[in-house]
C-alpha cells in the first residue's frame, strides 16, 4: 500500500526538501535492518529536549528548577510524544514490517519514537529555527497545559520556611463549622516571627492551601 506523504507535510505544515528523510524517520527497523529510524529518533530527543528547556526558559524566566524539570518531564516523555504523534495520525505514515499486507495495529511504543524521528529528520533537512516553529506549534496547546505541573502553595511555602528560616511553617485548624455534607474548614498558618494567615475552605486541605497561598504573598519579599 502506498503511502501519501504530502498529506502528512500538509498536516504539520512542513514541506522536506529531501523525501527520503521523512521516509527513514517513519521506517521502523522490523521494515529495513539497515535504513532504519533508529540513529535518527536518537537526534530528534534531543532536538525536542533542547526546543522545550529553551521555551520554559523563555515563560518561566524566574521559576525554580525543581518545577522546569516537572514541566520540562511532562512535555517530552514518550506519552507526551505519543498524543502529539495520534493528533497528526502519524501511525497511518510508519512502515513495519507487514509481508502479506495487511492492516496492522502498529504498537504505541513505536508510534512516539516515529515522532521523534520525525522531529529529527526536520532538523537534518532544515535545521534549529525550523524545527523548533514546528515543534511549539505541535506542542502548543501540551505547553499551556503544563501549568497543572506547578507545585502547590503549600509546598512552596514549606520550601521557602526552611530556607529562610531552617524550620517548617506551623499549621493549626482554627475552625470546623456548617452542616457535615457542606463544612466550612478555617486554618491558620504562620511563619517564625510572623502572624498567623487565615485560609477559609470546603476541606482541610483547601483551607491550609488558602492560608499558605495568602501567607506566601505577604511574606515573599521577606
Amino acid at each position: 500500500m502506498k503511502i501519501d506523504y504530502l498529506k502528512l507535510e500538509k498536516k504539520i505544515n512542513f514541506k522536506f526538501k529531501n523525501r527520503n528523510l521523512l521516509i527513514k524517520s517513519l521506517t521502523h527497523k522490523s521494515f529495513d535492518k539497515i535504513n532504519n529510524n533508529e540513529k535518527i529518533e536518537f537526534l530528534g530527543d534531543r532536538v525536542l529536549g533542547l526546543i522545550i528547556a529553551k521555551k520554559l526558559l523563555e515563560i518561566y524566566p524566574d521559576e525554580k528548577e525543581g518545577i522546569l524539570d516537572k514541566k520540562y518531564a511532562s512535555l517530552v516523555n514518550k506519552k507526551t510524544c505519543l498524543e502529539i504523534a495520534k493528533s497528526v495520525n502519524l501511525q497511518n505514515y510508519i512502515s513495519v514490517f507487514n509481508p502479506k499486507n495487511k492492516s496492522v495495529i502498529i504498537e504505541d511504543k513505536v508510534i512516539s519514537d516515529s515522532c521523534e524521528a520525525l522531529i529529527g529528520a526536520i532538523y537534518l533537512d532544515r535545521g534549529f529555527n525550523f524545527t523548533e516553529k514546528i515543534i511549539l506549534n505541535l506542542w502548543k496547546e501540551k505547553i499551556k497545559e503544563s501549568v497543572i505541573t506547578q507545585v502547590d502553595a503549600k509546598t512552596k511555602l514549606q520550601e521557602f520556611s526552611l530556607k529562610k528560616f531552617k524550620k517548617l511553617p506551623i499549621y493549626k485548624t482554627i475552625s470546623d463549622t456548617g452542616p457535615r455534607h457542606k463544612p466550612i474548614f478555617r486554618v491558620a498558618v504562620k511563619l517564625q516571627n510572623t502572624k498567623f494567615y487565615n485560609g477559609d475552605g470546603k476541606s482541610k486541605k483547601e483551607a491550609e492551601q488558602n492560608a499558605a497561598l495568602f501567607c506566601l504573598n505577604d511574606n515573599l519579599t521577606l
